[in-house]
């Protein structure tokens, strides 16, 4: 008989960490009991979250230490505010000094809380630095995406600044979320209602057959668990040949797909047979179909 999934999509931040570390070993920091919240939202009248919407701490995976941020995504959508980003910071910096086999960020975001506007920028940028530091370090950052608000603004950039993604097909990732450009460029340019076009653009499958994610699961804690564990120790080159190189591989994709009016231009020109069956696939054959293109991690 077969186990029902334990969706990483439907859990909760905390449900996340439990399910991926072994269990028992997680030692959260900065708990909800200490009560660090935003000295902004209740100038606004606005509620806030005790643990302000991310939870940090470190723990084991497999045995192997790690420290690990899971932004909860129901409280205001995983937004980036100061407590929050310094929290995640925090995490970062810990592991200049400690150098765990992976810091492991699960982001479930629409970026910068724009209550507190500069202070949530700041932030943003602490973080970046910081990710990119324990990098330095030796220390691999790897992401994870599958929650309901995906992975925009600036923490789509931090992503991008770490070095592995792994994502489930319910996760996204891109700088502008869909509402976003739709008001700046007009519903003829961009239909955000069109969740269809939102996932062909933005979506996981199209992250991942481009390059920008290093590995798509099903929407499954334990599928995570087994992808995050196989880059753990794993750290990417951060260098000016590796900027180079991908600035480089950023010009080729251009002038490949400049053309390309919709995802599925793109992942015909690719070599995919049959662009209009890419959706549709489960993690296993759409996996399958990377690995036929030659495009595995």
């Amino acid at each position: 008989m077969r186990v029902a999934r334990n969706s990483f999509y439907e859990a909760t931040a905390r449900g996340r960490v439990r399910a991926l570390l072994d269990a028992g070993s997680f030692t959260e920091f900065c708990p909800p009991a200490e009560r660090r919240v935003s000295p902004h939202l209740p100038a606004l009248g606005l509620p806030v979250a005790f643990d302000d919407g991310v939870v940090v701490g470190e723990g084991t995976l497999g045995g192997r230490p790690v420290l690990i941020a899971a932004q909860e995504g129901g409280f205001m959508g995983g937004a980036v505010g100061e407590v929050h980003g310094a929290k995640i910071t925090g995490i970062l910096e810990r592991a200049t000094d400690v150098k765990p086999d992976a810091v492991v960020l699960l982001l479930d975001t629409g970026g910068v809380r724009l209550h507190e506007a500069n202070a949530g920028l700041v932030a943003m940028g602490e973080i970046q630095r910081a990710a990119l530091g324990a990098r330095h370090a030796g220390v691999p950052v790897i992401v994870a995406i599958g929650g309901k608000n995906g992975c925009y603004g600036g923490m789509s950039i931090v992503a991008r600044s770490c070095d592995w993604i792994i994502a489930s097909e319910e996760g996204r990732l891109s700088i502008s979320g869909p509402e976003v450009i739709e008001a700046v460029e007009g519903i003829e340019e961009f239909d955000a209602q069109d969740r269809a076009l939102v996932w062909r653009t933005m979506g996981a499958k199209h992250r991942r057959l481009i390059g920008e994610i290093d590995a798509l699961v099903a929407d499954d804690v334990e599928a995570f668990r087994t992808a995050i564990a196989g880059f753990l120790g794993r750290s990417r080159p951060l260098d000016l040949d590796a900027l180079e190189a991908e600035h480089a591989a950023l010009r080729r994709r251009l002038e490949r797909f400049a053309d390309c009016a919709d995802g599925t231009d793109v992942w015909a020109r690719l070599g995919v047979n049959d662009p209009g069956a890419v959706p549709s696939l489960d993690a296993e054959r759409f996996n399958s179909l990377v690995d036929a293109l030659g495009r595995a991690p």
